[in-house]
C-alpha cells in the first residue's frame, strides 16, 4: 500500500475531533459601534432642556384664575411682556386676605402697564373683544392648574366637577381668541391621575379646538413665580410646593391651525420631552349639560383629606 493510500486509510479509520470554536474579541481602546442611534435625552439632558416660552413680549395676553398674580407679574417683570391682562375670581379684598403679598405683584403688574381684573369667573366671563366688529383680542390665553377645590371626597364627581370647569372655559375662552391664525390657549395640569381622568384633549375638542403641541411646564422658566393653593396661605401649612410637582402644558389652537402644511401627511408640532400623541376618550361620567352651580378653581373652600391630596390646586 502507497504511502498516501495508507494516510488516507488512516483518516477513515480515526475519530475526528470537533475544531474549537474562539471568539472574536475586540481590540482594546475600540468601541463598538451603535447600531441604532438613540434620541431620546438623557434624565441629565431632560433637566436643562431650554423651556417652552408659548408667547412674544408684544402679545396681547390674558390669564385666567390666577391665584396671587406671581405667574403674571413673572411675565411683565422677566419676560417683558407688555400686554398683559390678569384675571382673579376673587374681589380685590379677598384676594389679599389669602395672599397679604399680593400687592407686591399687583403693583409690579399696573407699574409695566398692565391690567388687573377682579371678579372674573372662568365659566361665566365675557369675551374679550377689540374693534368695531368685536373680534377676539388676545393671542395667548392661560389657565394655570384649573381646579374646582376640595368640592368633594369623591373621585368620579371631582372628575366631573373639573371637566365642567373646563368645557365652560374652553367655551368661554374661544370668542377671546384674536383672529390671527395661530392665537392660542395654553392650560396647565399637574401630570398624573386624577388629572389624567379629566381628558382634556376631547373637552377642548367639544368646543372645535385641537392640540397643537404640549411640554413639560417648567416652573423655574419663571422668576418669582410660586403654585399657591386656592385656599389662600396657611399659617403652619408646611413646605408643600406645588411648583416641584411635575406638570405638563398643552397648547390648543382652532381645528385645522395645528396642522403643519406640507408634502405627505400633514402631521402637528412635535412636543417636547416624550408628548403622548394618543388621543383620549371621554371618561365615562362626563356629560356636556352644565349645572347650576358655578365652579371656578378659585371659587371652593379646601378640604383636605387623605384620600385625595389633589383637591386643592391653584396658581
Amino acid at each position: 500500500m502507497g504511502k498516501n493510500k495508507r494516510q488516507k486509510h488512516l483518516s477513515h479509520g480515526k475519530k475526528s475531533t470537533p475544531q474549537k470554536y474562539t471568539p472574536l474579541t475586540r481590540p482594546s481602546g475600540v468601541s463598538k459601534p451603535s447600531s441604532k442611534s438613540s434620541t431620546k435625552p438623557s434624565k441629565h439632558q431632560t433637566q436643562h432642556r431650554k423651556p417652552t416660552l408659548p408667547f412674544s413680549p408684544h402679545e396681547q395676553v390674558l390669564l385666567i384664575g390666577e391665584g396671587d398674580l406671581s405667574f403674571s407679574s413673572s411675565l411683565m417683570v422677566h419676560h417683558k411682556c407688555q400686554h398683559v391682562t390678569a384675571t382673579i375670581y376673587e374681589s380685590s379684598h379677598e384676594l389679599l386676605s389669602k395672599y397679604p403679598h399680593v400687592e407686591e405683584n399687583i403693583k409690579a403688574i399696573e407699574d409695566r402697564g398692565g391690567a388687573v381684573r377682579y371678579g372674573v369667573d372662568a365659566m361665566k366671563m365675557r369675551p374679550f373683544t377689540t374693534g368695531k366688529e368685536r373680534e377676539g383680542a388676545m393671542d395667548r390665553i392661560f389657565f394655570n392648574f384649573p381646579h374646582v377645590g376640595g368640592k368633594t371626597k369623591d373621585i368620579n364627581r371631582q372628575v366631573r366637577y373639573n371637566q365642567e370647569l373646563l368645557v365652560s372655559f374652553f367655551k368661554n375662552a374661544v370668542p377671546s381668541l384674536s383672529p390671527k391664525e395661530g392665537s392660542s390657549i395654553v392650560v396647565t395640569l399637574f401630570e398624573g391621575e386624577p388629572y389624567t381622568l379629566w381628558n382634556i384633549r376631547d373637552l377642548a375638542r367639544h368646543s372645535g379646538l385641537e392640540v397643537k403641541r404640549s411640554w413639560r411646564f417648567q416652573a423655574s422658566a419663571y422668576p418669582g413665580y410660586r403654585h399657591v393653593r386656592t385656599l389662600g396661605i396657611v399659617k403652619g401649612g408646611g413646605g408643600w410646593k406645588g411648583e416641584e410637582r411635575a406638570a405638563r402644558s398643552y397648547e390648543f389652537v382652532r381645528k385645522g391651525e395645528g396642522v403643519v402644511v406640507g408634502s405627505g401627511k400633514g402631521k402637528r408640532e412635535e412636543s417636547s420631552e416624550e408628548e403622548d400623541e394618543g388621543d383620549e376618550s371621554l371618561h365615562g361620567d362626563y356629560v356636556e349639560e352644565q349645572g347650576d352651580e358655578s365652579l371656578d378653581d378659585e371659587d371652593t373652600e379646601d378640604h383636605e383629606t387623605e384620600d385625595d391630596d389633589d383637591e386643592d390646586e391653584g396658581d
